[in-house]
């Protein structure tokens, strides 16, 4: 016989509370009718998961791991519960936004805030996701918005919202600190701290250094440009990273003193705004966008003056 429902419905309750009372008054049954299911269960699994002494149950191993996968199961249970809850006064259920880690500690929150701030009902989730599930998510269908770096994908119509390029950081008192553009050259056997190996960023940064026939001291990569930020801030030695993140960082100062100087060779950083044509528009989402263009172009504003400066 296959297990049903009720089966494992009682056993978790057999676990959780201990005794066969307990559960029964739980499940609101009787005590000998949750004792003959739960013998039934072990009828149907064809081992015992309790072993009893004095009165008292104790679960054996295999329970313990049976155990694993039901509570696994029913934490899946409890989300779709709070979901519907959650739905039964709010009709809509909260904006759902896909966007690459960086994104989410830079452009997304000069946008959210005011944006929460102006509307009492806001309501936000933010899942950071990296390319290509990030596109995948998006082509399925699975959110409202989507930020990333890439054309939008099939089945989403999308917008560039940012356009700008890689940018070079340095820490205070640098000797090019003063430099009014950095030019692969200038960097020659420099400690340079490189995004991780297979990173597209890298990848052609690395490229640039090679046809420029310039050799760096490639001592330290690290695995998001947070990280490369407050390495170079620390001392650690200079990079190349997306305007964004260094921008933000100079700004409130988490990644020590930056300065952040323009590139001759350019290497090209943009954002796209993605939506799926096939989902429901949210009611709140085009309030969001257009807090994410202005966003976008303060950004951008602030970042041609400090590359000026």
């Amino acid at each position: 016989m296959p297990l049903n429902h009720r089966q494992v419905e009682i056993f978790r309750a057999v676990m959780h509370c201990g005794q066969v009372t307990r559960a029964a008054q739980w499940l609101h049954t009787s005590q000998p009718t949750l004792s003959r299911e739960l013998a039934r269960l072990e009828q149907v699994l064809g081992y015992a998961l309790f072993e009893r002494t004095r009165g008292r149950l104790h679960p054996t191993h295999r329970a313990l791991a049976l155990m694993e996968t039901v509570q696994a199961s029913y934490t899946g249970l409890d989300r779709v519960a709070e979901r519907a809850r959650a739905l039964a006064h709010d009709p809509h259920g909260r904006l759902q936004l896909a966007c690459l880690p960086a994104l989410a500690q830079s452009l997304l929150p000069q946008a959210v805030s005011p944006w929460v701030q102006g509307q009492a009902d806001a309501s936000l989730t933010v899942e950071p996701l990296e390319s290509p599930v990030l596109e995948a998510a998006l082509g399925a269908q699975r959110f409202d918005l989507g930020l990333g770096e890439l054309v939008a994908p099939q089945g989403c119509q999308g917008e560039v919202l940012f356009n700008a390029c890689e940018v070079c950081v340095l820490p205070l008192g640098h000797r090019l600190a003063g430099s009014r553009c950095i030019q692969p050259a200038d960097l020659a056997d420099e400690r340079f701290v490189s995004l991780a190996a297979g990173d597209p960023y890298r990848i052609r940064i690395d490229q640039m250094f090679e046809q420029a026939g310039v050799r760096r001291q490639l001592q330290v990569e690290v695995g998001s440009a947070a990280a490369v930020c407050a390495l170079v801030g620390a001392g650690a030695g200079v990079a190349l990273v997306n305007p964004l993140t260094a921008l933000t960082l100079r700004r409130t100062g988490s990644a020590g003193g930056l300065v952040l100087r323009p590139v001759t060779a350019d290497i090209a950083f943009q954002v796209t705004l993605s939506w799926p044509l096939g989902r429901t528009v949210h009611p709140q989402r085009d309030a969001l966008v257009r807090h994410l263009q202005q966003a976008a172009i303060d950004l951008h504003r602030e970042l041609q003056g400090v590359l000026a400066a």
